[in-house]
């Protein structure tokens, strides 16, 4: 695919680029679509915390073109019709910021929400997920094992006529 030239001091740009040269472990490259990744956060500590990033440097949701955002809101249910199969979550959260320094580039993270989930970590609270301690934080092998049934998942439902 060819992509409009990334954008220096973004990481996300170069985390997509690393996908299109093959380079990218399994839980960073899970399922592509014409304009969107599916990766699993890497700074986590819930299992199932996946991130939808557009494949071209956009800062903001009104940049998307129609066609982006058309894909995005079927890859929203997709995900979180997966993560439900995969996790056994009782619906998913959505948040897009785009706000962080090293990635100010459109990304939409899709958070399982499980059923034990404790009510200090319901809600906007969830985002306690995202400061992991190193031991808390998932693991290589886990981000892969999850990111191997979800892509088993998206390939199925994509393959449906």
């Amino acid at each position: 695919m060819k992509r409009k030239k990334k954008v220096t001091d973004c990481l996300t740009c170069e985390l997509t680029e690393r996908r299109d040269k093959g380079k990218a472990p399994l839980w960073d490259n899970i399922f592509r679509t014409r304009y969107w990744d599916v990766v699993h956060h890497s700074n986590t500590s819930l299992p199932g915390w996946l991130v939808l990033v557009a494949h071209r440097h956009i800062a903001a949701i009104d940049e998307m073109s129609e066609a982006e955002a058309a894909e995005l809101g079927v890859l929203l249910r997709d995900v979180s019709l997966a993560l439900r199969q995969v996790t056994g979550c009782r619906k998913t959260y959505v948040l897009q910021f785009a706000e962080h320094p090293n990635h100010p580039h459109v990304h939409v993270h899709v958070v399982p929400r499980l059923d034990d989930q404790p009510e200090e970590r319901r809600g906007p609270k969830i985002m306690e997920y995202a400061k992991p301690t190193a031991e808390d934080r998932v693991d290589e092998a886990t981000m892969d094992a999850v990111a191997a049934q979800v892509r088993q998942v998206l390939s199925a439902m994509t393959n449906k006529v």
